[in-house]
């Protein structure tokens, strides 16, 4: 038996600045959350220790959870198929290298429905819209072996992007809210950019730009002597950017004018918010700006009635701590684990 009666339950996040971890009463919901715990992705030695530490690990010793990562090489992406080819076995592989520019045989990718995030149905083959995610297998393997160096037992593996935007989907149907929400993930080199709604994906696509391509500005704004001394300063939290803050987005801006720019004449519908998940704490503010600079609103997402209306509660003395949105992919993976059918959670 995998859990001892005194076993807790445990969610982990991995992200590329940030690892997220949560205590659980239950391993199974309804469960409140009695620890939260914020390490730099760095720290492993932190990391060790709060998995030592930590009670409710049961009688194998590791802390088994419900673990979401960000892999860089991560494919979240919905595409139009071509219904008449379904049947060639060769189509999706063309569809990988051609569209995605990727070695299908190098990864590990699922076909899922962008409506609800159920699997896509291979042999029947009637919708158009598919969501295809996945990662490089080589990853899968190493992301495990790390977790299990850290003391954590993987019980599900998933990408965090697609807890992400399963757990948006629930948060807009519970606030009863037909408008589109930009989300974006914004990494150091790359941004993963998702128009979701109440009804599910509507677009992705992938920039090749992120927060190191701001570097450079910010050493030519300050007139810094090298990139080294700008990267320090930025990410130091110790001076306000937001003056310049549409210089440093520029060239992201463009490229995300473009689909929401398509997107509103393709539908008919205006972007409410933008929703900004993966940046470090120093950096913020950049969706404040990435808000601004699009004349709309950051999204302000209310976590704890959203939980609560999933049977998930934080117990006495835990607080989330400000911004409250750093904590939804973390808390989206609660949920998906809260609402999986018994034979999607093994």
């Amino acid at each position: 038996m995998l859990f001892a009666k005194k076993s807790k339950g445990f969610c982990v996040e991995i992200g590329e600045h940030s690892t997220l971890l949560a205590r659980l009463s239950e391993p199974e919901a309804p469960f409140s959350v009695e620890e939260l715990k914020e390490l730099a992705s760095t720290d492993t030695e932190g990391i060790v220790a709060w998995t030592k530490s930590t009670d409710g690990k049961g009688s194998t010793g590791y802390a088994h959870a419900t673990c979401g990562v960000f892999s860089p090489k991560r494919i979240v992406r919905r595409h139009t198929v071509d219904l008449k080819r379904m049947k060639d076995p060769a189509y999706f592989n063309e569809v990988y290298s051609q569209q995605f520019r990727i070695e299908a045989e190098k990864y590990t990718i699922k076909a899922l429905n962008p409506d609800n995030g159920g699997e896509y149905d291979l042999v029947k083959g009637t919708q158009k819209e598919v969501l295809f995610c996945g990662l490089p297998s080589d990853e899968v393997i190493a992301m495990q072996d790390k977790l299990l160096e850290q003391g954590i037992y993987p019980e599900r593996l998933e990408l965090s992007t697609l807890a992400s935007l399963g757990g948006l989907v629930s948060y807009l149907k519970f606030k009863q809210s037909k408008t589109p929400i930009l989300l974006l993930e914004i990494g150091q080199d790359s941004t993963q950019s998702f128009i979701v709604s109440a009804d599910g994906v509507d677009i992705s696509r992938p920039i090749p730009s992120g927060v190191a391509a701001m570097i450079p500005v910010v050493q030519k704004e300050l007139g810094l002597k090298d990139e080294e001394s700008a990267k320090k300063l930025f990410y130091s939290n110790t001076f306000d950017f937001t003056s310049m803050g549409g210089a440093l987005v520029k060239k992201l801006l463009k490229e995300l004018q473009s689909s929401i720019g398509f997107y509103e004449v393709q539908t008919g519908q205006s972007i409410g918010s933008v929703f900004c998940t993966q940046l470090p704490t120093s950096l913020t503010w950049l969706s404040t700006t990435m808000a601004g600079a699009l004349g709309v609103a950051p999204l302000k997402v209310e976590i704890v009635p959203w939980l609560e209306s999933l049977n998930i509660k934080l117990a006495e003395g835990v607080t989330l701590g400000q911004p409250e949105e750093r904590w939804f992919g973390l808390f989206s993976l609660l949920a998906s684990h809260q609402n999986a059918a018994p034979d999607e959670k093994k």
